[in-house]
């Protein structure tokens, strides 16, 4: 018998503490069957840091929304692996900056894959509909009792490492334009400014604040997609596409939910523009929480019948 799961609600404070204690056991197994020396419980604090560039033991505080001492412990713990180092305010020297180590930049680049990975399997059991939060915590647990939870995420950790995300690279530059021609060739056909914006990516995208980001495997680019910067807070969604010989293998999401993260991490909202005759594609936007807003009568795309926009 489970006492714990029996007592239902009443024993809503133990069976958390149950159920973060098994998640964390499966986090560990995971981070030592890919050989990253890393304890989970100083994801918060070390996410935090690397997102914001710099913070300081009293913003981790405030942010963490643990105790000072917990902190302390854990900024001590990533200063032993030598992920962050510390410096002296130089208008309060009681004051200490935090920022990630060089080596901390590495560890970053080559865990994030792995946080992707189980952050799609904490969805993929956790975005059924129940009951109760008790139902929601039944089906969870079982699944990690079972190591289907596990054997999930060693599965999409291992497909998010085989494809790694980078930022542009000036070698990939007649793949970004090849990949999208090609794509827009099949579905639609290629408008002169699309020839002017994928031959030009500095001086259209990357120059003006946005960002292009390629779906790597084994140095050969099999996908891209770019953020351009577009009015108030918003980067356009635009220009992604996957080499035809490695379509299926989900790499267009990979992509999209790259972008979302790098979103949430630098504050910002999306928007873009499609067809609706890409019935897949809506679908998939509007999974990944895009919700349809008018188009503007001076549309920048003469293809383009559905403007979408997701909120961070």
């Amino acid at each position: 018998m489970d006492t714990i799961k029996s007592l239902g609600e009443l024993s809503m404070g133990s069976r958390l503490k149950r159920l973060s204690d098994q998640c964390m056991r499966n986090i560990q197994l995971a981070y030592n069957q890919h050989h990253i020396d890393f304890d989970p419980y100083l994801f918060p604090a070390f996410h935090h840091i690397a997102k914001l560039g710099s913070t300081t033991t009293k913003e981790l505080f405030e942010s963490l929304k643990t105790s000072q001492p917990a902190v302390t412990q854990t900024v001590n713990k990533l200063l032993k692996k030598r992920l962050i180092e510390t410096s002296t305010d130089a208008e309060d020297k009681r004051k200490k900056t935090i920022t990630l180590s060089e080596k901390g930049k590495d560890f970053h680049t080559q865990v994030r894959p792995v946080w992707r990975g189980m952050e799609r399997a904490v969805k993929k059991f956790t975005q059924h509909p129940a009951d109760s939060l008790i139902e929601h915590l039944n089906n969870f647990e079982a699944v990690l009792q079972s190591g289907e939870f596990l054997n999930t995420v060693n599965e999409y950790i291992d497909i998010e490492m085989q494809i790694q995300i980078i930022n542009y690279q000036e070698q990939y530059k007649q793949d970004f334009y090849d990949l999208n021609i090609e794509w827009v060739q099949k579905h639609f056909f290629v408008e002169d400014l699309d020839r002017e914006v994928l031959s030009k990516p500095h001086q259209y995208i990357l120059d003006p604040g946005g960002y292009i980001f390629f779906a790597v495997e084994n140095g050969k680019a099999l996908g891209t997609v770019a953020l351009m910067k577009a009015e108030d807070n918003f980067f356009e969604l635009t220009k992604m596409a996957v080499h035809p010989d490695a379509r299926g293998r989900k790499i267009g999401q990979q992509l999209m939910q790259y972008c979302l993260d790098f979103a949430k991490e630098h504050d910002f909202d999306l928007l873009l523009y499609s067809n609706t005759v890409l019935e897949n594609a809506i679908h998939i936007y509007r999974k990944y929480g895009f919700e349809e807003v008018p188009v503007e009568p001076d549309s920048p795309y003469v293809r383009s019948n559905i403007k979408m926009v997701w909120h961070r």
